[in-house]
């Protein structure tokens, strides 16, 4: 994982929709101008609109107008906006004083400001609403610690800023709380986070220490959040990090210390998923041609679907569906369970026998050659997976699960990843596996993902480990 969180608090989306703006602005000139710009006016002017977007992004950046934190008040964000246009407008200006442009090339350069100008005003009234119904369909699943009229000041500011949050409810500090409320106020007392965090599948914690709490009270709770891979968002005091990383922001009036074990990064994550919708739809189309041979092999060599579909457990205990080609015979779930006492995993919670009596012929080949997994292609283009992350677990085996093996479902899980290239099939113990992940989920990055992927190509051309 990326230790530093320079990103976390930027709104990548904003800062690409000015550039993209102010690009769209000089094409729009262009065609207004017609044939009156010949190829010398086009490059001079080109570098004029780069060095336009330079200056207006970084003043804007310099006035938070990209962080997430900011209030959104359309005379203070206009004000702010003007600020930049102008300083980016009379820097360009004063290039323009250096090279050689005649009157047409002013008027084109005039046009352009007025074009750009527009764009970013129109978008300043409409990228707003258009990035909260955006944002709430993935946002984090959310609750608050705490009693509810502590927060209500808190989240009128929050619904101010760009955060966006999928609120699934409020948790009392203590029973006692709970009790007094009204009933069905609260989903529970903090006694009762971690069966909260599996039962709503939380992505993140809101804390407000109430007044006379001790340190060591909430710092329990901290840590098991941060076991399980669940964000923990500390309001107003600040604590011992501990375990995860960690990055301080305000909201309105109130200091917040976010705690994490995950990446927060937006424009990684961006970069990320840009990844897995490329791989997708690369890994659908090329081998298709294979899918469809094995496809036709299954149907022949034994009764029984051509793909199997299992309900599996993603990222913070989400549950989604997960394709492969069949490779057992279709009463293998029946038959694991008289199958439990040759498991080569130690600990019980996950399931893996060299010469499994389930498999069937085609079964065999396709596993050794890892075409089984090829429909999962599918999972990563849809987004239920990612083509680089944690094995996906089944639901029984999560049910097993223990506090510190939870934190390997704080992330998408994934086609390929640390444990696949590292001797997959010689790893018999459970928590090894949760280690690979963990160190996985802790160094992560676009060049660790890339670098797993090289590892991966190598091992399946190995054949060695899979079974």
């Amino acid at each position: 994982m990326n230790k530093s969180n320079s990103g976390a608090n930027t709104n990548t989306f904003q800062l690409l929709i000015d550039i993209l703006l102010v690009m769209a602005a000089f094409v729009v000139t262009l065609l207004l101008q017609g044939n009156s710009v010949d190829k010398s006016l086009f490059l001079q002017f080109s570098i004029l609109a780069a060095v336009f977007i330079l200056i207006y992004v970084l003043s804007n950046k310099e006035q938070y107008l990209y962080n997430v934190t900011m209030f959104y008040y359309l005379d203070r964000v206009h004000r702010k906006i003007t600020k930049s246009f102008l300083l980016a407008t009379v820097a360009t200006a004063a290039m323009m004083g250096f090279m050689p442009i005649t009157a047409s090339g002013r008027k084109f350069y005039f046009y352009f400001l007025i074009v750009a100008y527009v764009l970013v005003c129109i978008k300043m009234f409409l990228v707003r609403p258009f990035m909260n119904k955006l944002g709430s369909k993935n946002a984090p699943r959310t609750v608050f610690v705490g009693r509810v009229g502590q927060f209500n000041k808190f989240r009128y500011f929050l619904e101010k800023t760009s955060i966006r949050i999928n609120h699934i409810g409020y948790i009392a500090m203590t029973k006692e709380d709970m009790e007094q409320a009204e009933e069905g106020i609260y989903l529970g007392c903090l006694d009762d986070l971690e069966e909260l965090v599996r039962e709503h599948h939380i992505d993140q914690v809101y804390i407000i220490q109430k007044q006379g709490v001790e340190v060591p009270f909430t710092q329990r709770y901290v840590d098991l959040c941060i076991d399980m891979g669940v964000t923990v968002r500390l309001v107003v005091d600040f604590y011992k990090r501990r375990r995860a990383n960690s990055y301080v922001s305000t909201v309105g009036t109130y200091p917040v210390i976010t705690y994490h074990t995950i990446s927060l990064n937006t424009y990684e994550q961006v970069i990320k998923r840009m990844m897995d919708i490329v791989a997708g739809l690369v890994g659908c189309i090329v081998f298709s041609p294979i899918m469809l041979v094995t496809a036709i092999a299954i149907k022949l060599d034994s009764p029984g679907p051509v793909l199997f579909k299992q309900t599996r457990v993603g990222q913070n205990g989400r549950h989604f569906k997960i394709y492969k080609f069949r490779s057992m015979y279709i009463d293998a779930e029946e038959r694991k369970k008289e199958l439990m006492a040759q498991n080569e995993i130690e600990g019980g919670v996950m399931f893996k026998m060299k010469d499994d009596p389930r498999i069937t012929k085609v079964g065999k080949v396709i596993r050794k050659l890892s075409i089984d997994e090829l429909p999962q292609f599918f999972n990563i283009l849809f987004g239920s997976m990612s083509l680089v992350g944690t094995r996906p677990p089944t639901v029984d085996e999560v049910e097993k699960y223990e506090r510190n093996h939870w934190r390997r479902i704080s992330i998408k899980p994934g086609l390929t990843g640390m444990w696949q290239v590292s001797g997959r099939s010689n790893i018999t113990n459970f928590d090894e596996i949760v280690e690979l992940d963990v160190e996985y989920i802790d160094n992560w990055s676009i060049g660790l993902d890339i670098r797993l992927i090289f590892k991966t190509v190598l091992v399946l051309l190995k054949h060695d480990d899979a079974y």
